[in-house]
């Protein structure tokens, strides 16, 4: 995808959707962070539907401490791996308490050092809660990115690199909101929405099924 394709693909985005944000529930930068460790290979409606429940009682590292892993495993048991993610959890909120004073960490360093935080979940968290312009890449956006030639890499470190590097300055700020909501409901992993699509003109995809040279 060239530089004038990629203006386009994010300007025509940006004017479907100018505030994207974040489908997962949360109402604090810890209640983000927990809800984005809880999300590893599940979907951000069963840990919605999840964290309902566990937010209630523990919406703070040291309330979780004091719920205990075995409760807060019983809280999520409907998501996918949650007796390693209940473990997570509470060890991580061991060190919010112990290191942070209960405070999540702005530092990308301090946020890869806790238990099950790797760097797609540290993105997230440096993007949405402190306004970073950093590039989380999940499934979606490292399809979206390759198929649509936006960003094409064989790894989701590769691909991030990529983005770095070519998201415009004006859309860094929602890029990868954007590449989800369309990764999840129109560039779909089965049977993608290529007639609906709205950057179908600008995707290299998209050209292809139309018989454009790329």
């Amino acid at each position: 995808m060239k530089p004038p394709d990629i203006e386009t693909f994010f300007a025509t985005l940006a004017a479907a959707n100018p505030n994207p944000a974040s489908e997962l529930a949360y109402t604090s930068v810890f209640e983000l962070l927990a809800a984005v460790l809880l999300s590893a290979q599940a979907t951000d409606i069963s840990v919605n539907k999840a964290t309902r429940r566990l937010f209630v009682l523990a919406s703070t590292p040291q309330q979780m401490l004091d719920l205990g892993e075995a409760a807060v495993a019983e809280q999520i048991r409907t998501i996918g791996l949650y007796r390693n993610k209940a473990k997570h959890l509470v060890q991580a909120c061991r060190i919010l308490v112990d290191q942070h004073g209960g405070q999540v960490p702005r530092s990308r360093s301090a946020l890869e050092a806790l238990p099950g935080v790797g760097r797609k979940t540290a993105n997230v968290v440096l993007n949405v809660a402190f306004g970073e312009p950093t590039n989380p890449v999940d499934t979606h956006v490292f399809r979206v990115s390759n198929r649509s030639g936006l960003a094409p890499g064989k790894t989701p470190p590769a691909v991030e690199k990529l983005l770095d590097r070519r998201v415009p300055p004006a859309y860094r700020a929602n890029a990868h909101h954007w590449l989800i909501l369309h990764g999840r409901y129109v560039c779909t992993a089965r049977s993608p929405k290529c007639t609906a699509c709205s950057v179908r003109a600008v995707c290299d995809t998209g050209r292809r099924l139309n018989g454009k040279p790329q």
